[in-house]
């Protein structure tokens, strides 16, 4: 099995067509900004374009000017640009900002059973007792990041306790994907899709995370399981052209490229060595949704837990979505940080 190369240079101007594409939409400080943020940030990670950071220190600070919108589990994903500001500038500000987020989830997130944090897109009562794989992203990893960003403990242990009963909740240990959404009220899955997005939501920060770990700590071979169960059935439901479906088990529903991108992350972050030829027809597959101007397509819009499969099939992909944005630069990004596993040319 050849190992997996790609052309380095292609990747950063890939990057840079990509962030300056979502430069140019116009965002609420929200979930899909969040996602889109982080993508930017993780794009000054490998590249240190002060431009990004400039462009991100001017729409939070003009942002705030305004005042923030209720506090809610979606619009924690906000931390994730708040944690990178902080490195970048040293701005307290921007650190405050991202505690002012954590202590919401700490002490006024809803929450059900063992603590587990009631998926929420506003500051109502969303959906009594539901937990979505989408949480993982806004609320899990950012406080997981925030807890070693300053070594605090309870920020750890609530984020792994969220790790753990989302992957208790939503992964089915017969096909070991991940359902889209647990009700505790109902006792099941709702309709029960293995839903793409969710997917790649569960697998991307399930990947960040066990990086984070240390072998000592036992949700280190707890995710890793997890992680390592997931991608083997995920590289084998990959479409002929390298990307992954809306209902991931269906092949009438269409491939869409924001779960393609956040699953092949994941691949790239977990690097487990037979998974290289995955890994080179996804390149290849989201590498062709990202347009000449930076617009990642073929993104399926705002999904809720909906009724059926067929419901999932309808959703309209034609917009550009922050979170295809920000998802497909986590993926490029990953192909530059992970040199050990794809081999640059």
């Amino acid at each position: 099995m050849k190992k997996f190369e790609v052309n380095q240079e292609e990747v950063l101007e890939l990057i840079d067509l990509v962030v300056r594409r979502t430069m140019n939409m116009d965002f609420t400080w929200n979930w899909s900004c969040g996602v889109a943020f982080y993508g930017i940030s993780k794009a000054w990670e490998v590249t240190k374009n002060q431009e990004y950071i400039d462009f991100l220190v001017k729409w939070v600070d003009e942002y705030l000017e305004l005042g923030l919108p209720s506090l809610m589990v979606n619009s924690c994903a906000m931390g994730h640009t708040m944690l990178t500001l902080h490195e970048a500038t040293g701005d307290q500000k921007y650190l405050d900002l991202a505690l002012m987020k954590a202590e919401y989830l700490r002490k006024d997130a809803i929450r059900f059973g063992e603590g587990v944090f009631q998926h929420t897109v506003s500051s109502k009562n969303d959906f009594p007792e539901q937990a979505w794989a989408d949480t993982l992203f806004m609320a899990a990893y950012f406080l997981l990041r925030l807890g070693f960003k300053l070594d605090k403990k309870e920020y750890i242990d609530d984020a792994l306790n969220q790790f753990y009963w989302h992957e208790e909740y939503l992964q089915d240990t017969k096909t070991n994907l991940f359902y889209h959404a647990w009700d505790n009220v109902r006792g099941d899955h709702l309709s029960g899709i293995y839903w793409g997005r969710a997917n790649a939501w569960a697998a991307y920060t399930m990947a960040q995370a066990h990086k984070m770990l240390n072998p000592f700590m036992p949700m280190w071979m707890q995710l890793g399981g997890a992680l390592g169960d997931q991608l083997s059935s995920l590289v084998r439901l990959q479409s002929p052209d390298g990307l992954w479906r809306t209902v991931l088990n269906d092949e009438t529903s269409y491939e869409e490229t924001s779960a393609s991108a956040g699953i092949a992350a994941a691949l790239t972050i977990y690097a487990h060595p037979l998974h290289q030829n995955y890994m080179a027809k996804a390149y290849e597959g989201i590498r062709a949704n990202i347009d000449d101007d930076g617009s990642v397509r073929n993104v399926s819009a705002g999904t809720a837990v909906m009724y059926s499969a067929d419901d999932y099939k309808v959703i309209s992909k034609k917009r550009v979505q922050g979170w295809g944005q920000g998802l497909t630069l986590a993926y490029l990004v990953a192909l530059i940080q992970n040199t050990e596993v794809v081999s640059a040319i």
